[in-house]
């Protein structure tokens, strides 16, 4: 019988082969693992596109996401055919035998290898490349919607007259096309040589004849498209030398042409193309001539050319004609980079003018007086009470301000005049909620709860803000406002709203309020495709199948207001400080954007993250600017942008509506940017000029103050912008906003300043503020006062120093110290003031068994001066040696309190008695305010109404009954009311913890003042 065991002469055993289920089994697995990852690229794919619609900005991800798809496939498909193409000819054009050496017998077992996948391999190459260009294309989107929408500045280079759109939006591209072109004409360079060497086209070490006639014009004709290129690259880069970077120790960062880009690199860019051109055509004319001789030589020259002329010869000229005359021959040059400067960084229209630094009077009554005219001292730093606003304000754990609060104008309730105003929302807080679980991160605690805002200039009795809009629910001066805020500064992760599960509202002596989402923001979950494509994007599976979702559920996300405006604007850079104001009865964060470009013409660049940064963003990275393009040589404030709070609505505006930038992308994306004119009054009357362009304009004018290129070459007037005295950082100081009158200037205006030092020194150079004031004449108008360079005035370090090393003061802060407390410095503001600058600091203690900063004393210098005082009019009388005059006013007119009128009296012996109840309430009042006992307070308050209430009541029976009465009455009545008012309106407006006209507490009563 047969060997049936697999013996050599029986049937081989099949070993290791799968069972047909189990091949089945892992085919299915596999076509499965395919449909998920196809299922997760679908679901970020389609929640991206639900976002986009929820927001109304559908069209911006309809423009993106096309023009990436058509640059993927176009370029894509250009480089496959390229590559594929010329295999496939090298394919064709291989030799029909080759000579058997050895090199080709080993090179035979390769290609039997390859002969029956070859269809394959070129497929995969071809793919593969066209991928790898694809990709790399599609992230050129914004380089083509600027080429193909661009619009002319209106302004010319000095060097080729060609428009400034030209750098900007064409050049780009250009550059792009030419290395796509480098990388096509090198892979099919690559790809061609391989093939020829593969079937014998090419040889190494076979005798004879290294590259058939084939093979040599083929690579021929591919060097000689290199060479062109590199002839294009040429020509290109004459033009390029207008916004070529190059450090210059006078300017930095320079860009655009010096002496010996003039005179030697652009002739011999010009040069050095022809003889591109040259070595071109003798690559082609190998297709006819069949020798690599002429061709090898023209390419040497051309190499030869690019070391010497391009290399050697502008050394040479600028070590024998630049270096011994450098000011004269880079002048010229200079002026031109001066002038494009200042015109892409909007500061060519600053006024610099010489300041005294002298006082030009004698007369200290009237320097008192000009002192509380120059400006607004903004004794509450927003970048040190949010503790104290977190303390007396946060009402609950789940509560949060964010750790800088912001500056805005709103109108004072008792004058009716517009002050500055530190401001700050009650926002959600997740890490202070009672127990942290998927219901109650994202469907229970889900906004933040209303606006708390205090007098900026003001501190009350115990050092605390004064609220003009307090507690919970917020009431004060701002009126009636949705508070409810969804959307915000801290607000980082998504909630689901709408739905079956009812969200925390509030929570006030009564218990928590519920509340169900209204607004129409965020996606709509009913749809179980898109629960599944949420569930897969935020990889949380609960969202597919929980029963907390239903009908009407919305999930909200991308909830942080610049997050928002970049995903609506990804052409614009954001300012680094949204802010929020009370528009219309709504919260709008309010935030600055900007448009950019690194394509102006002799405009020396910054970096953005470098230049915006200082002694906040060190603290707080969340201030840092979100920077498109980091690298800029012109910018502008083109857009302000607002994010409803309770919405998420975005809306953009146009502000400049010069700005080629803006237009180029307002082409590219029509109906995104709304007119300029569609800005309403109240919106308006919050708008202010942003920090971070402040920021850049400074250090660029830290050297391009001056117009003459001589002073600006010798280096002699270079400034800095100094650290921050406050602070240990090391950082750059912040820029302020103060109500402030410039010299010359007959009013205030809401403005942002900063100092200026020397380069290498401390003491005072320059002082800079700009009109932050939206909606006026001079909005935007900056003016630098230049102190005089023979006298020496300090700067903030040096003020800082001479603080601290007072040895009186040092031992009040000694005194300060004491126990656990900490002292800490607010912002040290600068106010020209009669020709010399005053300098205010507050000053603050923490500790002593609070958690949180109060004001204690208040620093003021003035020529040589100073005072550390318990207030700023106390301080301001100390350095001027001269008291504020007060008018004199009659008695019980105009009375602030101090001295209160006599309680009035009555015969009827009911109403007297309620008339001395009410005196009674309110002297309680008064001593519980001195203590600091706001509930006390609040209940004397409401016995002081009671009591007044009584007293009319009262008088108003006796009138019924003895009409002779009737006028003593009522005098006695209005008499008793109005000592109660203005004694209670006294003692609430100086309340820390009450806002002004409604006597709200931090923690006690809510009732008004009487």
């Amino acid at each position: 019988m047969p060997d049936r065991g697999g013996g050599p002469t029986g049937p081989r055993m099949r070993v290791g082969r799968p069972s047909r289920r189990v091949r089945t089994l892992l085919m299915t697995l596999g076509v499965l693992a395919v449909l998920a990852m196809a299922f997760v690229m679908f679901a970020g794919f389609w929640t991206d596109w639900l976002w986009y619609r929820s927001v109304k900005y559908s069209s911006v991800f309809t423009t993106t996401l096309w023009t990436k798809v058509g640059l993927f496939f176009v370029f894509g498909l250009l480089m496959a055919v390229a590559v594929g193409v010329n295999v496939w000819l090298a394919h064709r054009l291989r030799p029909p035998l080759s000579a058997m050496s050895m090199e080709q017998q080993n090179l035979d077992r390769y290609r039997m290898g390859v002969a029956p996948y070859k269809k394959w391999i070129l497929l995969a190459v071809t793919a593969l490349v066209g991928l790898i260009a694809g990709a790399s294309a599609a992230g050129q989107w914004r380089t083509w919607l600027m080429w193909v929408n661009g619009v002319p500045f209106g302004e010319k280079d000095p060097q080729f007259g060609l428009d400034v759109s030209f750098y900007a939006f064409d050049l780009p591209w250009y550059r792009f096309l030419l290395g796509f072109g480098f990388a096509a004409a090198v892979l099919s360079l690559i790809a061609a040589a391989l093939t020829h060497y593969l079937y014998g086209g090419l040889r190494i070490t076979s005798p004879g004849a290294r590259a058939t006639a084939a093979a040599t014009g083929h690579l021929s004709v591919l060097l000689g498209l290199f060479v062109a290129l590199k002839a294009v690259a040429y020509w290109l880069d004459r033009y390029g030398l207008a916004v070529k970077s190059s450090d210059f120790k006078a300017t930095g960062n320079w860009t655009g042409l010096r002496y010996v880009d003039a005179n030697a690199y652009l002739p011999a860019k010009t040069i050095l193309f022809c003889i591109a051109v040259i070595c071109a055509v003798l690559f082609f004319a190998t297709l006819w001539r069949r020798t690599w001789q002429l061709p090898v030589i023209g390419f040497g020259l051309m190499v030869l050319s690019a070391i010497l002329i391009g290399g050697l010869y502008p050394a040479i000229v600028q070590k024998f004609q630049v270096q011994p005359n450098e000011q004269a021959k880079e002048a010229p040059y200079v002026e031109k980079n001066l002038k494009a400067t200042r015109e892409a960084y909007g500061i060519d229209s600053t006024q610099v003018s010489e300041y005294p630094g002298k006082s030009s009077t004698d007369d200290k009554t009237k320097l008192r007086a000009d002192a509380d005219e120059a400006a607004s001292i903004r004794l509450i730093d927003p970048n040190v009470v949010s503790p104290t606003f977190q303390q007396l304000q946060q009402m609950r754990n789940y509560y949060a301000f964010p750790s800088n609060l912001d500056v805005d104008r709103y109108k004072d309730p008792v004058t009716g005049k517009p002050q500055d105003t530190v401001i700050g929302l009650r926002e959600l807080n997740l890490q202070g909620i009672p127990k942290n679980n998927w219901i109650n991160d994202h469907f229970r605690y889900t906004h933040g709860y209303g606006v708390v805002a205090s007098k900026g200039t003001d501190a009350d009795s115990q050092g605390g803000p004064v609220f003009t809009e307090s507690d919970l629910p917020s009431k004060g001066s701002l009126g009636s406002y949705e508070q409810r805020i969804y959307y915000g500064e801290k607000t980082s992760q998504y909630s689901i709203v709408g739905g079956p599960q009812k969200e925390i509202d509030y929570a006030d002596d009564s218990g928590e309020k519920t509340t169900s989402y209204k607004g129409d923001s965020g996606v709509n979950l009913s749809n179980p495709i898109n629960r599944a494509a949420y569930a897969v994007a935020f990889s949380e599976p609960q969202i597919l199948y929980s029963g907390a979702i239903g009908e009407g559920s919305r999930i909200l996300y991308n909830r942080t207001p610049k997050e928002r405006v970049e995903a609506v604007a990804p052409w614009l850079t954001i300012d680094g400080d949204a802010y929020p104001a009370v528009v219309n009865g709504k919260i709008q964060w309010i935030v600055d954007a900007y448009t950019t470009t690194n394509g102006y013409p002799y405009a020396s660049r910054t970096t953005l993250g470098d230049t915006t940064a200082d002694s906040l963003t060190a603290a707080n990275n969340q201030r840092a600017v979100v920077a498109q393009q980091n690298q800029v040589n012109y910018i502008r404030n083109s857009v302000k942008a607002t994010v409803d709070a309770y919405t998420g609505e975005v809306s953009l505006y146009q502000w400049d509506t010069k700005d080629p930038v803006l237009k180029t992308w307002m082409k590219a994306f029509p109906d995104t940017v709304k007119p300029k004119g569609e800005i309403s009054k109240d919106l308006m009357d919050h708008l202010r000029y942003p920090q971070d362009l402040f920021k850049v304009q400074r250090e660029l004018l830290t050297r391009y103050h001056v117009k003459d290129a001589q002073t600006f070459l010798s280096g002699s007037e270079v400034w800095q912008v100094p650290d921050d005295p406050t602070n240990k950082s090391g950082n750059a100081v912040p820029p302020y906003y103060l109500s402030m009158r410039m010299p010359g200037d007959s009013a205030q205006a809401f403005s942002l300043t900063t100092t200026f030092t020397p380069n290498g020194r401390d003491n005072l150079s320059a002082f800079m503020a700009v009109n932050a004031e939206a909606g006026t004449s001079d909005y935007g108008k900056i003016d630098i006062l230049k102190m005089p360079s023979a006298e020496t005035i300090d700067g903030p370090k040096q003020v800082q120093s001479k603080f601290n090393s007072n040895e009186t003061i040092a031992e009040k802060i000694r005194l300060l110290r004491g126990g656990d407390s900490e002292v800490e410095y607010g912002n040290l503001l600068t106010v020209p003031l009669d020709g010399e600058l005053l300098y205010a600091e507050p000053v603050y203690v923490r500790g002593g068994g609070l958690k949180y900063p109060l004001l204690r004393k208040v620093l003021v210098t003035y020529a040589g001066k100073t005072a550390f005082e318990d207030t700023l009019e106390k301080a301001l009388n100390v350095v001027f040696g001269a008291e504020k005059e007060t008018p004199a006013v009659p008695p019980g007119e105009g009375d602030t309190g101090t001295n209160p009128p006599p309680p009035p009296t009555s015969d009827n012996p009911t109403v007297q008695e309620a008339l001395d109840d009410a005196q009674k309430a309110f002297d309680d009042g008064q001593a519980a305010m001195k203590k600091g006992d706001w509930q006390a307070y609040g209940e004397a308050q409401d016995k002081l109404q009671d009591a007044l209430k009584r007293a009319e009541e009262a008088q108003s029976k006796a009138n019924s009954t003895d009409k002779s009465g009737d006028k003593a009455a009522d005098k006695n009545a209005d008499s008793a009311d109005n000592n109660a008012d203005n004694n209670a309106d006294n003692a609430a407006y100086k309340s820390p913890g009450r806002a002004v006209g409604e006597g709200g507490g931090s923690g006690g009563d809510s009732s008004g003042s009487g």
